[in-house]
């Protein structure tokens, strides 16, 4: 992203996953109401999040709100998720799906883990026996991302179920980040807390589904043995979530109708679908995203280098992220971001540069 930002041509973004569309009305109106809050409403929310929006979120996901601790961004409760799996000794590796999310390995580096990766499949679905074959004793969490980042793939209900049994077998947690559950195209996705399963941490969170990253709102939903950890280490590092933004996405939550994801999810798939089109005349091999909105493509004699993404920048004016970033299974190619409205002109781009 920097090196696109300084290039001295125009470039058009596909590298960051921020969303260019318009954040729920409601949203803004909330903002608007808490400026003028008495002066209590400006102090420190509990430290697990606004009561109002832990019983929000607990109704419409079936769950105690007890089990639920609001946080910094998706990012945070993945953290915390992934601290409480392996703060029970119940072993250090981590497994993750190939290619994989970079700040995952990240986390699990953080947190004194070795990171085990497995690949998935060239479409990106994942075959629980490779994860049944990596696992171990040595193995205290398996985590995984549907729908998926980078691939677009998104796990069915019994691949779910699958991890859940591995994780069970060799005294495992299964943490599932499922922050892009608002942009499934195949209409089949799950949340994975429909498994009822004790062994089971899902996080999410507000960034992309209400377009707005700056406001780091996200949650964990937990198991009630791990809550008080999650909930200490929380205390400890960020005292709590901002207030705010909470209350903004309460009120946006209550006011939000389902067409508006809807239309956000229809805009996507248009974009998909001109993106890819372009990539057939590009001569490119590609993944059709069945959710969230990137689409991972390769060029023969192209590799997903970081050299290679920075000469799309000079030479066609597209920034793209390099495949090489997600680990080793998808080398050879580079991932695009579909969160801009040029996406028709960067795929033109595409094709003009590779045709």
């Amino acid at each position: 992203m920097q090196y696109a930002a300084s290039a001295d041509r125009d470039v058009v973004d596909m590298v960051s996953g921020n969303p260019d569309w318009e954040p729920p009305a409601a949203l803004r109106d909330g903002l608007r109401e808490y400026a003028d809050a008495s002066p209590d409403e400006f102090q420190y929310p509990p430290s697990e999040g606004l009561r109002a929006l832990r019983e929000e979120i607990a109704a419409r996901r079936n769950v105690d709100a007890g089990r639920i601790v609001v946080t910094n961004g998706t990012g945070e409760a993945n953290y915390l998720a992934m601290a409480a799996a392996l703060d029970r000794d119940a072993g250090s590796e981590v497994l993750l799906a190939d290619p994989v999310y970079p700040y995952y390995p990240g986390k699990a580096e953080l947190l004194d883990a070795d990171a085990t990766l497995v690949p998935t499949e060239r479409d990106g679905s994942i075959d629980p026996d490779r994860f049944r074959d990596a696992a171990s004793e040595e193995t205290g969490l398996v985590l995984v991302n549907t729908p998926n980042n980078p691939t677009g793939a998104v796990y069915s209900r019994e691949t779910m179920a699958e991890l859940a049994a591995i994780a069970e077998e060799v005294d495992a947690t299964l943490v599932v980040d499922e922050v892009y559950d608002h942009f499934d195209f195949t209409g089949e996705f799950e949340s994975a807390l429909t498994l009822d399963s004790d062994r089971v941490i899902v996080t999410t969170g507000y960034s992309k589904s209400m377009a707005i990253t700056g406001f780091r709102v996200g949650y964990a939903v937990l198991p009630e043995h791990l809550v008080d950890a999650a909930k200490t280490r929380h205390m400890l590092v960020n005292v709590a979530t901002s207030r705010p933004p909470q209350a903004a996405v309460l009120r946006a939550l209550r006011e939000t109708d389902a067409d508006y994801y809807a239309d956000v999810r229809a805009m996507l798939r248009e974009r998909v679908t001109t993106f890819t089109d372009a990539l057939d005349a590009a001569g490119a091999e590609y993944t059709t995203p069945g959710g969230a909105f990137y689409v991972l493509a390769r060029f023969d004699g192209f590799p997903g280098t970081m050299a290679n993404a920075k000469q799309l920048i000079d030479e066609a004016g597209v920034a793209g992220m390099p495949g090489e970033t997600f680990g080793s299974a998808r080398e050879e190619w580079l991932r695009f971001a579909l969160v801009t409205p040029r996406a028709e002109e960067a795929a033109g781009r595409l094709a003009d540069y590779f045709a």
